[in-house]
């Protein structure tokens, strides 16, 4: 539980005059200590690592800030060359004590009990702090730039050494392998030509292992006849049964609606009558209609009402996701193929990617199943905890706090999920909340999701894509997905990292000179 607050009011004041901004600095800073002080008191006891204490205490002074509107306070002080707070996330006190001194200075206030500007050392702290936990997580980083770059690696890595070797000298700084797809044995052939091309390139490449997590996805489709496509209007009936049952499933002479199956059955029993369900990353959208919807058969489902889809129709396919934004979904992120996969993940990756994780205490079950394998390893693997639904945002905070304070661990902006749980309009304002969040933690975050889709895939970038590309410069890694041409587009996103790194770093604008006029 996070302290409340009682938001500061700024209208009241004059705020051209120094001396009122000094006031209202003053009682800021003193809100924010004492709430975050409240806040870091209630997590302590579940921080280990000592050297990430002082990350957790500027997560929660930093908290503590931004439950506050502070936009006319940021306006106030430009006027008088003052730092706007704009890019406070990293160091909240220092950047705070650093203003109101200059204040005191301005004023004429100054005593023995003013403001001392924090030593330089202080005021940077943060992004040491940040690039310290990067380091851990990721290892060391290209001397060109700063961002590293993740490679999902295809069956074929396996296999086929030239192709992992070239895409570590192309820029891949790390690696991940989907537990997903393939086998132990093919992924154990894969780390095998990460560390013989390291070897040879004498260079580090990490590799992550992402844990498949609930694979919520629709099972067998019968459809009406001569009905290919579902359109808006269409009816669908969500069954309580697995996708074997519904493929063996005698087909009658004439159904109504379109049927498939939830591959978690027990999801159903949550759903409620005008909750929302999204078919095949929301290109089918629905909403329940019935939850008792009874067959022929005597066979009960739920009963959906198609809200959006192509005008020229979308095809209903089997093992496709499903998402149920607004609805708590109480499962746990660890399947017994993931509990399975844990005993090669836990002795052979370097991070573990968790997916569906939403809760403190999913990050506590992992950190159990990891002790008892760990036969011995020390320091275990990092944890990366993937970021995909509006609870998982929610927690966040808690998620940070329970991870690394017991270990290396980052976050990973899983786009793709994300966008259809909270809406495609609020992705881009959550993301950059959750990349604002991680830096006041000083953890490590990767972008991902379809960057440089088209090139990866098809060979040539959108421009929509080369935009997102520059701005994942924020990050501390960005993520490609396999396709054929993956080594030309990590050729050209190493290109596009290094020529940003130059003017952003960041939320920072770096001036370095324009070669352009």
């Amino acid at each position: 539980m996070i302290a409340e607050t009682s938001e500061i009011c700024l209208e009241s004041f004059n705020l051209d005059s120094p001396q009122v901004l000094l006031s209202i600095l003053q009682s800021l800073r003193q809100q924010v200590v004492s709430e975050g002080e409240i806040t870091f008191n209630q997590w302590r006891s579940h921080i280990q690592r000592s050297k990430f204490l002082l990350s957790a205490q500027n997560l929660a002074q930093y908290l503590a800030l931004r439950r506050h509107d502070l936009r006319s306070l940021q306006a106030a002080l430009m006027p008088w060359g003052l730092s706007s707070l704009g890019r406070i996330e990293a160091r909240v006190m220092p950047n705070l004590d650093a203003v109101i001194a200059t204040l005191e200075v301005l004023c004429g206030t100054e005593s023995a009990q003013h403001q001392k500007r924090p030593p330089i050392e202080a005021f940077f702290e943060g992004n040491r702090l940040l690039q310290l936990h990067t380091e851990e997580l990721f290892g060391k980083s290209d001397p060109r730039r700063r961002v590293r770059i993740m490679v999902t690696l295809p069956t074929e890595a396996a296999t086929d050494y030239e192709l992992v070797k070239k895409i570590i000298q192309r820029g891949a700084n790390s690696v991940r392998i989907n537990c997903a797809h393939d086998t132990p044995e093919l992924w154990k052939m894969m780390i095998d030509r990460v560390r013989q091309a390291e070897q040879e390139i004498d260079t580090s490449c990490k590799v992550m292992m992402d844990l498949s997590g609930p694979k919520i996805r629709t099972g067998h489709v019968l459809r009406p006849p001569d009905q290919k496509r579902v359109f808006r209007g269409d009816h669908i009936l969500l069954l309580r049964c697995d996708s074997e049952s519904l493929a063996n499933k005698a087909i009658p002479a004439h159904i109504e609606n379109f049927q498939t199956c939830c591959t978690v059955p027990e999801i159903l029993d949550l759903l409620t009558i005008g909750a929302t369900v999204y078919i095949d990353d929301g290109k089918i959208r629905t909403r329940v209609l019935d939850t008792q919807h009874s067959l022929p058969d005597g066979q009960l489902g739920i009963l959906l009402q198609v809200t959006h889809a192509s005008p020229k129709g979308v095809k209903l396919r089997p093992e496709k996701g499903l998402n149920f934004p607004n609805t708590v979904l109480h499962l746990s992120p660890l399947t017994e193929k993931d509990l399975s996969d844990l005993d090669f993940v836990a002795i052979h990756a370097d991070i573990i990617g968790y997916s569906f994780v939403q809760r403190s205490a999913d990050i506590e079950l992992l950190q159990q199943e990891l002790d008892k394998r760990s036969d011995g390893r020390v320091p275990r693997p990092a944890i990366v905890a993937k970021i995909e639904t509006a609870i998982a945002v929610s927690n966040l905070p808690e998620l940070i706090i329970y991870a690394a304070g017991k270990q290396s661990f980052g976050v990973m902006i899983a786009r793709g999920d994300l966008a259809v749980e909270i809406g495609y309009q609020r992705l881009t304002e959550i993301q950059e909340e959750i990349l604002w969040l991680c830096e006041a933690a000083h953890v490590p975050v990767i972008w991902a999701t379809q960057v440089l889709e088209s090139l990866v895939k098809d060979g040539a970038p959108s421009r929509g894509e080369m935009t997102d590309a520059a701005m994942a410069e924020r990050a501390e890694c960005v993520m490609l997905n396999k396709g054929e041409f993956i080594v030309e587009a990590i050729t050209i996103l190493d290109d596009v990292l290094t020529r940003m790194e130059a003017h952003q770093s960041k939320k920072t604008p770096q001036l370095r000179a324009l070669h352009s006029w």
